[in-house]
């Protein structure tokens, strides 16, 4: 099943978002950062995350973004490419990471990684990567004075940074290959990304879509060994912004009931009676899409959306409601701290939380 549906704007009010230690910017090192902090920035706040890989899929990145959108700026570190070495992988960002960042008034810091140590045991391989610390400041500096929308931010840097930040990219690999005798990918691979930029970003839009097209594809194909879901039916969802950027998801479960449509992200434990926060938070980013979604239409007719955070649990012996959750045994202080943070998010921001024992 294939849906389409259009976002004109976001808004959200986040509940689980972590509380943030505050740094100084005048002893900034986003290498030794936490992975999402507060930054003072002569009377200037922000709030700052960082990605260890420009691939979505590694290491909850929107977990870290989600903990960042209570603060009024928000300021994000991506690496554009990272190769680990010839016996690693390698990935490079896409144009709807961007646009999503975007699309939640984030500003993205384009880096790149400039020293990196050998991996112990495996030849061919770096580890430890580290930032361009100099590079991350003085963009965060132009930043606090830059007075346009996160949107215009990232279109320019993408304009008129890549070409030379991509040649960054390849002189810092090269030179970490030679000082740890380390090998890489084939440099064709960085050309070729690079080429894409030729023409502005049209190009990089393109090719990027059509691997999320194919990723999104593929997914509709797998289940995962973190979803325990109650139907196989998945659903491919297109979501066109004002923009013109589209982002490509695929629903774990959907359901139709009469004029709704019900966009399920399901998280699922096999060892702990909850899905970890980490999975929590990064389906609470689909939530923030999900519930700002306009126009929605499978084969031409139109539905109210109705989107679903499903947290499913091998260890659960019986279902979980809003209504009880306070009495359950089988959870700790602590979780029912969480839970009632998490309903308080849906309830704000009109989607449902669902909380199952596995089937």
């Amino acid at each position: 099943m294939d849906i389409t549906a259009k976002i004109t704007g976001i808004e959200y009010k986040p509940k689980l978002t972590s509380d943030l230690a505050m740094f100084e910017f005048d002893s900034f090192n986003i290498n030794e950062l936490p992975v999402n902090c507060l930054i003072n920035f002569s009377g200037f706040s922000f709030g700052l995350s960082k990605w260890v890989s420009p691939k979505r899929t590694r290491s909850y990145p929107y977990e870290r973004v989600y903990n960042t959108l209570g603060t009024a700026k928000r300021i994000t570190v991506i690496p554009i490419i990272k190769d680990e070495g010839k016996k690693g992988d390698r990935d490079f960002i896409q144009w709807d990471t961007v646009s999503l960042m975007s699309l939640l008034d984030v500003f993205v810091v384009f880096a790149y990684y400039k020293t990196a140590e050998k991996h112990k045991t495996r030849d061919d391989k770096i580890t430890n990567q580290q930032f361009d610390n100099e590079l991350v400041k003085q963009k965060i500096a132009e930043i606090k004075n830059y007075h346009s929308s996160a949107l215009h931010w990232n279109l320019k840097e993408i304009e008129q940074s890549f070409p030379e930040l991509i040649q960054k990219v390849k002189a810092s690999y090269n030179e970490i290959g030679k000082r740890l005798n380390v090998a890489f990918h084939n440099e064709q691979g960085i050309d070729r990304f690079a080429n894409q930029f030729i023409n502005g970003v049209k190009d990089f839009m393109q090719t990027s879509r059509q691997k999320a097209q194919e990723a999104q594809n593929r997914e509709m194909q797998t289940i995962q060994p973190k979803e325990a879901l109650s139907t196989l039916t998945k659903a491919t969802i297109t979501i066109e912004n004002y923009l013109g950027g589209k982002y490509y998801f695929t629903t774990d479960e959907i359901r139709i009931k009469n004029d709704k449509i019900y966009l399920i992200e399901a998280k699922h434990s096999r060892t702990s009676i909850l899905p970890s926060i980490g999975d929590i938070k990064d389906g609470l980013l689909k939530m923030i899409l999900y519930s700002n979604l306009k126009n929605v239409s499978v084969n031409g007719n139109e539905y109210s959306a109705m989107p679903v955070l499903k947290l499913t649990s091998s260890k659960l012996t019986k279902d979980i409601y809003q209504t009880d959750f306070n009495i359950n045994t089988e959870l700790n202080n602590r979780q029912k701290e969480m839970l009632k943070k998490l309903f308080d998010e849906a309830n704000e921001n009109n989607f449902k939380i669902v909380i199952e024992k596995a089937k």
